[in-house]
């Protein structure tokens, strides 16, 4: 609601969440896909703890969109490594 689209995806830890979306459209989406895995990976690096305080704290000082883990996983968007190693069950 407060991003303006119906269909959501959101990270917790290594699983991603859906909302609007079914399992089908959301994995049609490879653009879609890559942005998800990169906030999965940086779940990751930073462990849950550390990847939600820095999420929150960037959010607050730069907002949404220059979160950089926001940029960082639309620039992902556009990596065809990105999901290498990745298993989606």
């Amino acid at each position: 609601m407060v991003m303006g689209v119906q269909e959501v995806a959101m990270v917790l830890g290594r699983t991603i969440h859906l909302h609007g979306a079914s399992r089908f459209e959301f994995l049609s989406d490879i653009a879609w896909v890559r942005h998800e895995v990169c906030h999965v990976k940086q779940y990751r690096q930073y462990g849950m703890i550390g990847f939600l305080a820095r999420y929150l704290y960037q959010s607050m000082r730069k907002g949404y969109y220059q979160n950089p883990l926001e940029v960082a996983a639309r620039k992902a968007e556009a990596d065809p490594g990105m999901l290498e190693g990745i298993e989606i069950i």
